[in-house]
């Protein structure tokens, strides 16, 4: 029996998942909903006041290492951005001038998640990533404004790259998100599951069920079963349709029960990229057929499309190599951010340390309190820092949670103290948290000068 060679299994690979033409209307769908979404979640940030609260009251920001230079643009201008921000998402929606539009969406919410750490999300993050790649992603050619003011632009298949993409993006998150919740607190502890429950027994007929132990267990262990297996029933014909209605479930749910914004709106968007890449149109079709009549012309149109797609040629494949290099090292990137986590020799939930860009979705319940105090060798007096003056409530709560926040503020702390004549300053933190409903515990080695150097193990081991 022949065998294939390596290089004949690759270009097999890269023609069927790369360079095949595929329906483009499944691409143009997310590109609508996508767009749709994020307009109604910048109205939403607009219309709760999160703008004021978030980049126009706080002092202080905490900047991520190396975009120390990014800064909220002045009140009203935050207001203004945000507004522009939604005008962008519908013409992404719209397919209006797509590529200037995502270019800018971009950019603009990628900006504004550079800000401040207190503000990370995971969704947040999402959103920059899905928004970047749709830069690359011709989802403009059909179904758009751009197309009916360019037919030439009009096209009815893409390369199989350009869902497939999308559809790595999310399993990268369902995956990874599964991953982390293969530990002792999520399955034999059903923490922090437990505690948000339970916090929840006030819901109309299920809230009495909220608080039972057995319910905490199972919610957790149908978690890390969802996120680990979703992506594959979805991407199976056979079990696509009950697998979506899954989907939904899940993630109205955990809108109902749990403060996590827009995430399961997202993921529930999101979820269409694994359905066959034509599915708008055969959609499309059977309202057409079911509506028979005016729309009889629609219907033949549409079934005439579905035919000449067929014979759309692969993508060249000279051009192969450079598009599969620059998917690789995406690949190679989202896999290598979430996995870093693995390596921590602290849990990542107790130091923090891999924990963003890693999709640990809903595993930690962690509080924490800080006081800082200051200290003056040349005149050897100490004394409590109130950072009141520095941080609103929200800022000050995220903050204790976090060694390397706790340590931004003292670092900062520090540099405002010399401004005001003290040379030689030292400060270190009273800090403890509790994680997953553990007793509260010391964070940080208070000890420690964070305005200056920190030794090895100045962010204290978690006692189980």
């Amino acid at each position: 029996m022949a065998t294939s060679s390596p290089r004949q299994v690759f270009r097999l690979f890269a023609e069927r998942f790369i360079a095949a033409p595929i329906d483009i209307t499944s691409l143009a769908a997310f590109r609508f909903l996508f767009g749709l979404m994020m307009a109604g979640a910048m109205i939403r940030f607009l219309a709760k006041g999160w703008v004021t609260q978030f980049y126009v009251a706080p002092k202080y920001y905490f900047s991520y290492p190396g975009f120390a230079w990014v800064h909220p643009w002045p009140d009203p201008w935050m207001h203004v951005h945000f507004i522009l921000l939604a005008v962008l998402a519908l013409g992404i929606a719209m397919g209006f001038f797509y590529r200037v539009c995502a270019v800018l969406f971009f950019l603009g919410f990628t900006y504004v998640e550079l800000i401040d750490q207190t503000n990370y999300l995971n969704h947040y993050y999402l959103i920059s990533l899905l928004s970047g790649l749709m830069i690359f992603l011709p989802a403009h050619r059909a179904w758009s404004v751009d197309a009916w003011r360019k037919p030439e632009w009009r096209v009815d298949t893409v390369p199989a790259w350009t869902l497939n993409l999308l559809r790595f993006q999310i399993g990268i998150v369902y995956f990874f998100a599964g991953l982390a919740k293969i530990n002792s607190d999520w399955l034999f502890k059903a923490e922090p599951l437990g505690i948000w429950l339970a916090a929840r027994g006030d819901l109309p007929v299920i809230g009495p069920l909220l608080g039972r132990h057995w319910v905490a267990y199972g919610a957790s262990w149908f978690g890390a079963a969802f996120d680990l297996s979703i992506v594959f029933f979805l991407l199976w014909r056979r079990s696509r349709g009950i697998a979506f209605l899954f989907v939904i479930f899940f993630h109205v749910m955990t809108w109902l029960l749990f403060n996590i914004g827009m995430f399961p709106w997202v993921m529930l968007v999101a979820a269409t990229v694994f359905f066959s890449a034509d599915w708008p149109r055969r959609l499309l079709l059977r309202f057409c057929q079911w509506r028979a009549g005016p729309f009889n012309n629609i219907s033949e149109r549409i079934r005439s499309l579905a035919v000449s797609k067929t014979g759309e040629r692969p993508l060249p494949w000279r051009t192969q190599p450079a598009i599969l290099s620059a998917l690789a090292i995406y690949a190679a990137i989202q896999l290598a951010l979430p996995l870093r986590s693995f390596f921590c020799t602290i849990p990542p939930g107790w130091s923090y340390a891999g924990f963003n860009c890693a999709w640990r979705v809903m595993i930690v319940e962690k509080t924490g309190y800080v006081e800082f105090n200051a200290f003056d060798p040349g005149s050897n007096r100490h004394w409590r820092v109130p950072i009141e003056d520095y941080l609103t409530p929200r800022q000050e709560a995220l903050m204790a949670q976090d060694p390397d926040l706790i340590r931004a503020m003292a670092r900062h702390l520090a540099a405002d103290l010399r401004r005001h004549g003290f040379k030689k300053i030292e400060i270190h933190a009273d800090a403890f948290a509790t994680l997953n409903g553990r007793p509260s515990q010391r964070l940080i080695d208070p000890k420690v000068d964070l305005a200056s150097h920190v030794p090895n193990g100045w962010i204290l081991p978690m006692v189980n």
